[in-house]
């Protein structure tokens, strides 16, 4: 499906995700918006502009549930919060959408079902990527170092089932799936200049923990020209829900120092071709909250890529965990021009919603 004619610019610009809930119990907060306030944001974003324009989006929608098919039943039931997102969704009608924290399965029905509900609200997208996450991935010893196995924490990523919040690209343009690195088996203990000394594992864990508590992707996108822009997606665990060893901040800071390695080309792998974006949950907001910051200060400061600090309602912020958190980040390469850049919040009636959708808008030739 092409892409849809230019949109303009619609906005410029520590808690926890809703997977927290079976971590510990996460602080409340939240905001409502009218259902007027979001048809006007909403319409904004609809309306035409004279250059045609690429619109990433990067969303955590609440789609993960506590057992394996569950999510799947909502969304062919149409139960009300899938509606919603289908709704948000369908309303911002962006080209690309990475959705983290959303149920992964062994033949992708879930995904399948999400995406024929979003091509039934008008939102076709053909193109999809979503391998076996980290998240619910059993290790087979006690990362955790409680004499128990097999258990969420003994996963590779937080998880009581295999998939559960993972993650899922979906496109309009095709994706080249064929060339796509996928980097979640990359070894903690194997990143240059990694913090997992003092973490607290074991040498056996130690040995085979991996750094992506869900995954890290590179993605190329065919663009309308033939030139590929590569999607650098990932969703790290948040900074919370450990010891004074601080197992979850070393982690949480290390899957986002990765990109900063991968630009660097201090990977066994040659660095990513411009151009690229890197879009995705980090789980820590660079000045509130909790985590070590230093990466993604780094990160949204790095002269190859650009941060537009996209606002909407709670201005930067893309999650509501007690206080207004920027956790979700879309940071296109310096070489391409970026038109406009947004943050949206979910309409969920009596529900405070917690996570927004941060989208970018990309000129193209």
């Amino acid at each position: 499906m092409g892409i849809p004619s230019g949109k303009p610019f619609h906005a410029r610009h520590r808690g926890r995700p809703d997977r927290a809930d079976d971590r510990g119990q996460a602080p409340r907060g939240g905001c409502r918006r009218s259902a007027a306030g979001l048809i006007a944001a909403l319409c904004l974003l609809a309306r035409p502009a004279a250059a045609e324009s690429l619109r990433l989006a990067t969303w955590d929608a609440g789609l993960s549930r506590r057992g394996p098919g569950l999510l799947l039943a909502d969304i062919e039931t149409g139960a009300p919060k899938v509606a919603a997102a289908v709704a948000l969704i369908a309303g911002v009608r962006p080209d690309v959408l990475l959705l983290t924290g959303f149920d992964w399965d062994h033949d992708g029905m879930a995904l399948a079902a999400f995406a024929a509900a979003l091509k039934a609200a008008g939102l076709a997208y053909p193109h999809r990527y979503a391998p076996r996450p980290n998240a619910g991935m059993q290790s087979g010893l006690d990362l955790d170092g409680n004499g128990r196995t097999g258990e969420p924490r003994d996963a590779q990523g937080y998880g009581r089932f295999t998939g559960q919040g993972g993650m899922a690209l979906l496109s309009r343009l095709q994706l080249r799936a064929e060339a796509a690195r996928d980097f979640s088996a990359v070894l903690w203990a194997d990143l240059p200049g990694n913090l997992i000394d003092g973490a607290g594992l074991s040498p056996g864990a130690r040995a085979v923990q991996r750094l992506s508590s869900t995954g890290h992707w590179d993605v190329p996108l065919v663009l309308p020209s033939g030139r590929d822009l590569h999607l650098l997606a990932f969703a790290a665990t948040p900074p919370l829900f450990d010891g004074p060893e601080d197992r979850n901040g070393r982690r949480n800071r290390d899957e986002t120092a990765f990109w900063l390695r991968y630009l660097d080309g201090a990977l066994p792998v040659p660095p990513p071709l411009a151009p690229f974006a890197i879009l995705g949950d980090a789980d820590i907001d660079p000045v509130a909250g909790e985590g070590r910051r230093d990466a993604l200060v780094a990160l949204l400061a790095d002269p190859r890529l650009q941060d537009l600090r996209p606002a909407g309602a709670k201005g930067t912020a893309t999650a509501l965990y007690g206080a207004p958190l920027r956790l979700d980040y879309i940071l296109p390469s310096a070489d391409l021009t970026v038109t406009g850049a947004g943050v949206i919040w979910p309409e969920t009636g009596e529900t405070p919603p917690r996570r927004a959708l941060v989208w970018v808008d990309i000129s193209l030739p």
